[in-house]
């Protein structure tokens, strides 16, 4: 058995309540994974260029209040 499968048999035996207890755990995992990926874009430039485009357009007047 491999060790997602393992997990997967370890969830569906979860009690409702440990199963809402690991979803928050997951999704505030998935939350943090998420933050640093956002992170690491952020330092090694990917997103400069979107950025700019926005900045651009912004001072342009293409865009309007949220």
């Amino acid at each position: 058995m491999t060790k997602l499968e393992q997990i997967e048999k370890s969830v569906a035996e979860l009690s409702p309540e440990e199963l809402k207890a690991f979803a928050v755990w997951f999704e505030a995992l998935q939350a943090d994974l998420w933050d640093k990926q956002i992170e690491a874009d952020a330092r090694a430039g990917p997103l400069d260029k979107l950025a700019e485009q926005a900045l651009a357009d912004h001072r342009a007047g293409r865009t309007r209040p949220l």
